[in-house]
């Protein structure tokens, strides 16, 4: 007998043990469950080892190609392939040449009505035909979908039966008849239909094995082909999209013409308007043209992760690395990857590591005119960089026909510029100034101006008109106080939903915005200057803009930034406008007047001249320039800010008198933060406290995840503080994080419990990333020792099993979420107070699956062993640890420390103030924990001593035992820790 046929007897008898096993437990199935459970288990692999049996299978697919093989048992390289199903040319020609007794034929006059029951088998079809399902959710829906189209044409067969009229039945669902023989569906099972329907079975009420019948088998097989058809005449109509899209943008026009420019030339400037595609479509050309290795930059994180999806979309590489990006806690790049979209900060740090950027034949600036430090920083770079021999890279820059000139100069107009027209629909202009009432600083802004355009809009627009409406408001008070007034306006028309947009929403309130209002109704968006190009939301027909925007602004003697409202310059204007006019004619209502937009300035204040350059010229430093007065800056910052700049560093330790760099400063210009938290990190493993430091630096590092929900919402405050503590802010923040990873030990859904404290559970999985980016930087350093322990070691081989499983699930997630289409936006509520609701408790709907991306990656990394590890890290466990911190806070931030004002211990004084140097009579921030609880800044009377013997103390000021400063992480903004002024390590 040959080995094949042994293997068959083999797998009868065990097949039939297997079953005289189960039934014996089917009658005794109260005793062991378990061995129930087991037959099943087998069952399942009995079914697959049947279909599989003998073969090697090997599964291609791409975005529009689904092809099947089955491989020899010899040789899986030289055997013999079987493509299992004819091209489709021949398969629909045959289908249609078929006579009515043949099998495939719907079974309309050779058979009875079939009574189509797939759904009891569903649990065994889609383990036996998992191969050519992407989808099961997708396919299931299908089904009922076939079923009942198939009820009615069965019926409709019946009424043609004396007509002899016949009509192939892919027809009826729109099936293309021909397919290019290329994206041909090969599907074939390669094994008998009496061993399939072997293994479709179930159990019915009565406990009796039921089988499926060979019509329903032929039933189901005409389906999957059925489906099959329609998911690929649905790829198909997408790409057809694609392309249409693609050639209908403004660049396309131009695509020979960049091409042919950029081979001749070293570098090109690209002037586009918003929505010209010059993001999207200009990689690709260059893939085109031969280019491999082409590095985008972009100012912003979300804007990379955003193109590189759709270009791979549009290439049709979202199964592949051809397409990729990178920032700073998320890297999806391979050695195959030709196009990475970056962001511009981490370029600058692989100058750092590569000061010719050797791994890159063509570096794209992208959005250079939002003139941001880092864009600046690199477009200084690459002037260096074209006077080296040894670099041959090609350059190109993207920008808006914003300023072109001042680029072109630059380059000593040597570079050649191609100009692309967007494509704006025509945008009429209104001004409606607004007269400013004189007001105190408390005082809200007067929102009456802006509920009067809603009133021209209703009276003039009926609602049958789509349109949006988007408000640009300078801050967040300020858009407190517009949409109050339009819900109360909302309460008495109707119609209307109001969304605010600001960064400090969280993302679930940001997603609101895409989402599209009901017929009769339009949306009102309330946003900061977000919206000006950082998010595109379409729909938009109406835009009001208050001209007035708050920048953060460079107080030099000061050494700090302060939030200040001013004026938008010329440019914000005419991008505000553009928002308009992106899906169709539109109207910009502009509260100031022609004369107030006259004297705007041309173009926003850059920011290398609105904030600390102390990192900058740090990396100036250590990337070895002699003298960072000589780096050629787009527009250098003025000179007193560089000469503040340098002695900064110097009393930091980063450089020295000759302006070289230290250890110090070579170890912070490796780190990812500011130059204070950096030495926070450094100091954290002097002291072998690292392991707190790195939870705590990481917390400070990101945006705080309180959002304004949580401290104007009576519940989501009550909350928050239980997590409070009385040593400031930071403290506060790590407790917050340290909750969140009791949640997450305990696989309780901890999106609802953030939810429940107005918590962004973003920044906390961005504080994971973080904390594990420090820790690796300090590794290569040398700072700290490598954690050489695999994380399985100390599992046991059960415990090993269980997580090797769970993460192969994980990553067939992940795999999933990657390869689903963009999210479909949602139909908002005809409701003002709109929000996606959420379970508040920790149970899941049944059926549905709530974990994002960032839950798997997080579950990915983590197993419970490593959450309880990153807990107990996470942890101050003795006073004497908690002193020790303090002390290194204060030592990395000094001398950012504030000192109490003599008459906060007034009882007539409502807010106590404070002075830092060259800075007098300084508040609190207002969400800071001293501000709700400024008891704990206060003297008690057993702490009040009196002063030694000779000294005389101003009046009003008292001595104590505990008398406490504060030292701040950023002025503008200032959460605060107290320390005791006895720690004399601060001076």
């Amino acid at each position: 007998m040959s080995d094949h046929r042994q293997h068959r007897e083999y797998d009868k008898r065990k097949d039939s043990d297997r079953d005289r096993h189960y039934h014996h437990h089917r009658k005794h199935k109260g005793k062991d469950k378990r061995d129930t459970d087991k037959y099943e288990r087998d069952m399942d692999h009995r079914a697959k080892d049947k279909f599989y049996h003998g073969k090697k299978y090997r599964y291609e697919k791409n975005d529009f190609c689904l092809k099947s093989f089955f491989i020899g048992e010899n040789s899986a390289s030289d055997c013999h392939t079987s493509s299992l199903h004819q091209d489709t040319r021949k398969y629909h020609s045959s289908h249609e040449s078929k006579q009515p007794n043949e099998t495939d034929q719907a079974p309309s006059k050779h058979c009875p009505l079939v009574e189509l029951q797939f759904e009891r088998f569903r649990r065994a079809l889609n383990k036996l035909f998992s191969q050519f399902i992407e989808d099961e959710e997708d396919l299931w829906n299908f089904v009922k979908k076939y079923e009942q189209a198939r009820k009615k044409k069965l019926e409709e067969e019946v009424e043609k039966k004396n007509r002899n009229e016949t009509e192939p039945f892919y027809s009826e669902l729109d099936i293309p008849l021909v397919y290019d023989q290329v994206h041909n569906i090969n599907i074939d099972l390669n094994v008998k239909d009496s061993e399939m329907l072997a293994c479709l079975e179930y159990y019915d009420d009565n406990d009796r094995r039921c089988g499926m019948t060979n019509a329903l088998y032929e039933e189901w097989k005409l389906l999957l082909r059925t489906y099959l058809d329609f998911k690929q005449k649905e790829k198909f109509a997408t790409l057809t999209k694609i392309r249409e899209t693609q050639h209908s943008l403004p660049v396309a026009q131009y695509k020979q013409e960049i091409i042919d420019t950029i081979k001749r030339e070293r570098i090109v400037i690209i002037a586009g308007d918003t929505g010209c595609g010059k993001s999207t479509q200009i990689p690709q050309y260059l893939v085109q043209a031969g280019y491999e290795r082409i590095a985008c930059t972009q100012p912003r994180r979300i804007a990379c992760i955003s193109l590189s999806k759709r270009v791979a979309y549009e290439t049709l590489s979202q199964y592949s690395d051809t397409v990729g990006y990178q920032i700073r806690f998320e890297k999806h790049r391979r050695v195959s990857t030709k196009i990475v979209f970056i962001t511009e900060g981490l370029l600058l740090r692989q100058v750092s590591s590569d000061s010719f950027l050797s791994s890159y034949d063509v570096l794209i600036l992208d959005e250079i005119h939002e003139r941001h430090l880092h864009g600046d920083f690199l477009l200084g770079v690459v002037k260096c960089l074209l006077h080296s021999s040894n670099v041959e890279m090609k350059i190109i820059l993207m920008s808006a026909t914003i300023n072109i000139d001042l680029f072109h100069a630059y380059f000593d107009r040597t570079a050649k510029i191609i100009k692309v027209p967007g494509r704006l629909y025509p945008i009429q202009l209104e001004y409606h100034p607004v007269v400013d009432a004189e007001r105190s600083k408390t005082e809200k802004l007067d929102p009456g101006p802006y509920i009067r355009i809603l009133t021209i809009i209703d009276k003039k627009y009926p609602r049958s008109e789509r349109g949006d409406v988007l408000v640009f408001m300078s801050g967040i008070s300020e858009i407190s106080s517009v949409v109050r007034a339009a819900q109360e306006y909302n309460e008495k028309v109707g119609g209307w939903i109001i969304l605010s947009l600001h960064s400090t929403l969280s993302l679930e309130e940001q997603d609101k915005v895409f989402h599209y209002a009901p017929e009769g109704h339009r949306k009102l968006i309330v946003s900061t200057n977000i919206a000006e190009t950082s998010v595109t939301i379409d729909g938009i027909r109406f835009v009001i803009d208050s001209g007035k925007v708050k920048e953060m602004s460079y107080d030099l003697s000061l050494r700090m930034s302060t939030l200040q409202e001013m004026w938008i310059s010329k440019a914000n204007a005419e991008q505000r406008k553009g928002r308009a006019g992106r899906t169709g004619p539109g109207i910009c209502y502009r509260l100031y007047s022609e004369s107030q937009y006259a004297s705007f300035p041309d173009y926003a204040t850059p920011e290398i001249r609105r904030v600390s350059i102390d990192s900058l010229l740090l990396s100036l430093v250590c990337m070895g320039l002699g003298n960072v007065r000589k780096f050629p800056f787009l527009e250098p910052p003025p000179p007193e800010n560089i000469e503040q700049s340098v002695r900064s560093l110097v009393q930091h330790g980063a450089i020295d008198s000759s302006e070289k760099a230290t250890s110090l400063g070579r170890f912070l210009s490796d780190l990812p933060v500011d130059i204070p938290l950096g030495k926070i990190l450094i100091f954290g493993s002097m002291f072998h406290q690292i392991d707190t430091i790195l939870s705590l630096t990481a917390v400070l590092s990101v945006q705080s995840p309180f959002t304004n929900r949580a401290f104007r919402d009576p519940d989501c405050e009550t909350a928050r503080k239980e997590l409070e503590s009385e040593h400031g802010d930071p403290l506060t923040v790590l407790n917050a994080y340290r909750e969140w990873l009791e949640v997450k030990k305990d696989r309780v859904r901890s999106r609802a419990w953030c939810k429940r404290r107005g918590i962004e559970e973003q920044r906390f999985y961005e504080v994971t990333k973080l904390r594990s980016q420090f820790k690796q930087v300090l590794e290569d350093s040398g700072l700290v020792q490598s954690d050489l322990t695999a994380p399985d070691d100390s599992m046991s081989s059960r415990e090993r099993a269980l997580r090797h499983g769970e993460i192969k699930l994980l990553k067939a997630l992940k795999r999933k979420q990657a390869e689903e289409a963009p999210k479909k936006r949602k139909m908002l509520k005809p409701d003002s107070t709109y929000e996606i609701e959420r379970e508040e408790d920790g149970e899941e709907r049944e059926g549905e699956n709530n974990m994002d991306m960032n839950e798997v990656d997080f579950r990915l990394k983590h197993d419970p062993k490593q959450v309880q590890d990153l807990l107990s890290m996470s942890t101050a466990r003795t006073h004497k640890d908690l002193i020790i911190l303090k002390v290194i806070l204060a030592s990395g931030l000094y001398p950012q420390v504030a000192i109490a004002d003599e008459y906060n211990t007034s009882e007539t004084v409502k807010e106590p103030l404070f002075h830092v140097k060259d800075k007098g009579f300084v508040s609190l921030h207002p969400f800071s924990v001293f501000t709700s609880r400024s008891e704990l800044l206060t003297l008690k009377e057993n702490e009040i001593v009196d002063p030694p013997i000779g000294v005389q103390l101003p009046r009003h000021t008292v001595l104590g035992t505990n008398h406490q400063l504060l030292v701040y992480i950023q002025p503008a903004a200032s959460p605060c820790t107290p320390h005791p002024s006895l720690v004399f390590l601060i001076n």
